[in-house]
């Protein structure tokens, strides 16, 4: 049974996003074969957002991937949608499956392939849902455990957005996967740089930046010429590429064998936890004076929310903010979440107050 284990070294998938023809998928796997790949991936099913475009090769391609994996012994993956797929896939002897973020969405059809998938002794991968939702992509991963699959693993391939990044194709949302790392530490966790990405120019930098969080793996899309690739050209790197993202990729570790610099780490991890301790209270002290502010407020049938007052706290937070090097982002960020709690506590002080004299 095929199983994969954490590791000093990541977990590397690589392939074309489509198998087109079998003497491009033979020849990327050719081009790979050197590399240390634990997975060779290629589309079959490409499920697109208009009709009309390649929507993938079909059945066949599982002929190739079955050739890929005789020739050159390695493990092969594609991507499943449908209990058809799964059918065909295990006729073929695909050694591992994955879930896409369209699929992930649907509840109903992810339960309705890990019902196909019960005792099957399989890794399955389970890629994030199009939209940032942490519950959904756990629960798909539940979904296939309960059904009995013998190793479920994750992959964060970025969010889609409406208001797109100009950098990225699929927004990384990094606080999302970390999530799921801290919630399912016995999990293994892959990242998707050229999903994330859009840009072939842009896959090492985010593959380097799942190392430095911690992740597991990498999924790759490599192709032999991107340019001429069938569907997703722009962000297809080829394998003399991938080959020089790894000579330079930096694998982290998760602990150090450095006694002096353990004992380090801890005291500096004691002063943290003392000024986190100390955030608390402040911010304890702070909703106290909200509390006061929202009687007042009442007092004198004034709104909770003042607009005029948050612009000017916020600008003056941000200045003084930028004077200590704190981003602007950043803090604009954590004082919404504040600012929020504080009317929040503001409305019940008054609606308390206005049950109280209605008794």
């Amino acid at each position: 049974m095929l199983t994969f284990e954490k590791s000093e070294q990541p977990l590397l998938i690589a392939g074309p996003c489509s198998a087109e023809t079998r003497e491009q998928v033979l020849q990327i796997a050719d081009d790979l074969s050197s590399l240390p790949i634990n997975i060779f991936r290629a589309g079959i099913w490409k499920p697109r957002t208009k009709p009309g475009n390649f929507e993938g090769c079909g059945s066949i391609g599982l002929q190739w991937l079955q050739e890929v994996k005789q020739t050159y012994r390695t493990p092969v993956a594609t991507e499943v949608a449908q209990p058809q797929h799964i059918e065909q896939a295990l006729k073929h002897g695909i050694d591992v499956l994955w879930i896409g973020a369209r699929t992930v969405v649907n509840p109903f059809q992810v339960q309705e392939l890990a019902n196909c998938l019960k005792g099957v002794p399989m890794p399955i991968l389970v890629k994030n849902p199009v939209t940032p939702d942490i519950d959904l992509w756990e629960g798909a991963i539940q979904r296939f455990e309960k059904a009995g699959v013998s190793q479920v693993m994750a992959i964060h391939r970025g969010f889609s957005s409406y208001n797109a990044s100009l950098q990225y194709r699929n927004h990384p949302n990094w606080i999302i996967p970390i999530e799921l790392k801290r919630r399912r530490p016995d999990l293994l966790l892959l990242s998707d740089p050229s999903h994330i990405s859009g840009k072939a120019s842009l896959v090492g930098e985010v593959a380097q930046k799942a190392m430095d969080i911690g992740f597991n793996g990498l999924m790759i899309e490599t192709h032999h010429q991107p340019p001429q690739a069938w569907s997703d050209a722009a962000q297809q790197i080829t394998p003399i590429e991938l080959k020089e993202i790894l000579s330079h990729l930096i694998v982290r570790k998760q602990f150090t064998e450095d006694v002096i610099k353990s004992s380090e780490l801890e005291y500096l991890r004691q002063l943290m936890d003392g000024i986190d301790a100390e955030i608390i209270d402040l911010l304890a002290r702070r909703m106290q004076l909200s509390d006061r502010i929202g009687a007042l407020k009442k007092d004198c049938n004034m709104t909770a929310y003042q607009p005029d007052r948050w612009n000017e706290m916020l600008e003056s937070i941000r200045e003084r903010g930028g004077k200590q090097y704190l981003s602007k982002n950043f803090l604009a960020a954590l004082f919404e979440h504040i600012h929020d709690e504080s009317i929040r506590r503001q409305i019940a002080v008054m609606k308390h107050s206005d049950q109280s004299a209605n008794h």
